[in-house]
């Protein structure tokens, strides 16, 4: 039967691929755009605008500049007369004004930042965009973390924590929100984080290893933690024994055989102890308080199969909608947490605190983009985008030759000695940092292959 592979291929390319390109082409162009226009502006003479590497597909000639479209879409580059110690041997360079080379160094800075600058404001423009038309976050994120249950088998239960307890530092950050206490773990997956935990009247030191973030089953990566929230009920599913029991749309569970559920993750963990036996709920309906004998079963949810009823409950968002200048204040303060927390990932990979195994690579950013294209919530694509441009912006101003930021810090060697670097050398530590790049990128290509097809180890 060729008609379900065409269709599942079908859908792969419309839902994951082509979204992926769209974004990607994007981003390269307003980076590259900047270079342009910061090179346009002080007269130096740009000779190829590429989108892609590679092979020249198609494009145009205008003003001297060559815009094409190339065969390998995974980046892209402004070609400047004078720029590449590579493809630019010394005896090319002739001092004519419109190359790079002639213009003083605060201007080839300037260009070189130009590009990273323009991906930083796209993305402010994308956050502030989001904040006027409106944005939704679950109202405890920006809590203190005090814990309403554990989760049996998490990471957080064989750390020692335990329903109530409060934690007031963890990895040095004090009195944590539960936004922070998420972003914590993320960045310090598969390694010890410390925290301190106030248990009633006492302090206590536990140590929690935090699952990666691909093997965490538990709700926003928290680990297994559950923050409190009222258990109001979603939906029913009508296929499942809560339907058939009476539960409604709005009804909050508050309790599960005589057990207080104090959020609504708790009750999960208590049909699997049950095991399929019934359960007593009490449930709140407006002023009556009632009861429903319900007996789990097995079923599927999200490729996991446990008891359940058949009911969904989420915690209560915030819903805000903000004016231009609030929305965009607060989006430069949301790219300002992003970029910090990407250099904060950076930092832990070069002090070997976290593994290369959670940089994304294409397969990476090619997923996470369709699994938001799948929700149809052009606020989280357009989140997804925003932070996909800050990570392009930040990436390249990395001090690497061929990198902006190389570029940039070899200026400003230049402009300590008072003389530029002989172009001979240039051309070697260029060449040294492209092969560097090359490997880095197959590393990370081979770990994206490697979450995807886990038989290709």
């Amino acid at each position: 039967m060729p008609v379900e592979p065409a269709i599942e291929m079908s859908g792969l390319v419309t839902i994951y691929i082509v979204p992926t390109l769209i974004i990607l082409g994007i981003m390269i162009v307003i980076h590259e755009l900047g270079h342009h226009l910061a090179a346009k502006m002080f007269g130096v003479r740009v000779e190829v605008f590429s989108v892609g590497f590679g092979k020249r597909l198609f494009g145009f000639l205008y003003g001297g500049t060559d815009y094409r479209l190339s065969a390998l879409p995974f980046g892209g580059y402004v070609k400047m007369a004078g720029m590449s110690p590579i493809e630019d041997k010394v005896e090319s360079l002739t001092g004519d004004p419109g190359e790079f080379m002639s213009h003083p160094r605060w201007q080839r800075v300037v260009i070189a930042l130009a590009g990273p600058a323009m991906n930083i404001v796209f993305a402010v423009a994308l956050f502030t965009g989001i904040f006027m038309n409106r944005f939704e976050t679950p109202r405890f994120f920006t809590e203190p973390a005090k814990i309403a249950a554990v989760n049996p088998g998490s990471p957080a239960e064989a750390a020692g924590l335990k329903a109530d307890d409060e934690i007031v530092l963890a990895d040095g950050n004090d009195s944590p929100t539960w936004e922070e206490l998420r972003t914590t773990f993320l960045l310090n997956a598969s390694h010890p984080v410390d925290l301190t935990v106030r248990r009633g009247n006492d302090l206590k030191a536990l140590t929690i290893v935090p699952a990666a973030p691909e093997q965490d089953k538990e709700w926003a990566n928290l680990q297994g933690l559950l923050p409190r929230y009222v258990n109001v009920v979603q939906s029913v599913d009508e296929t499942l024994p809560a339907k058939a029991a009476g539960l409604q749309k709005g009804d909050e569970v508050v309790e599960a055989n005589g057990r207080v559920v104090a959020t609504g993750g708790a009750l999960l963990p208590i049909l699997q102890q049950e095991a399929g036996k019934p359960v007593r709920l009490t449930v709140l309906r407006g002023e009556q308080r009632l009861e429903f004998n319900v007996a789990p079963v097995l079923a599927e949810v999200q490729g996991e199969t446990k008891y359940r009823i058949g009911i969904t409950s989420q915690p209560e968002f915030k819903v805000e909608k903000l004016t231009l200048l609030p929305a965009l204040s607060k989006g430069v303060v949301e790219s300002q947490k992003y970029s910090l927390l990407i250099f904060s990932m950076l930092r832990k990979l070069v002090e070997r605190k976290v593994s290369i195994k959670q940089m994304e690579g294409p397969l990476g950013i090619t997923r996470a983009v369709g699994d938001q294209v799948k929700t149809r919530d052009w606020i989280s694509i357009l989140g997804l985008t925003a932070i996909i441009s800050l990570n392009l912006g930040i990436f390249n101003l990395l001090p690497i030759p061929i990198l902006d930021g190389g570029l940039i810090l070899l200026t400003c060697v230049e402009g300590l000695m008072r003389r530029d670097i002989d172009q001979r050398i240039k051309e070697r530590i260029y060449q040294t940092a492209f092969v560097f790049l090359i490997m880095f990128a197959a590393v990370v290509m081979y770990n994206d292959v490697t979450k995807f097809f886990p038989g290709a180890k």
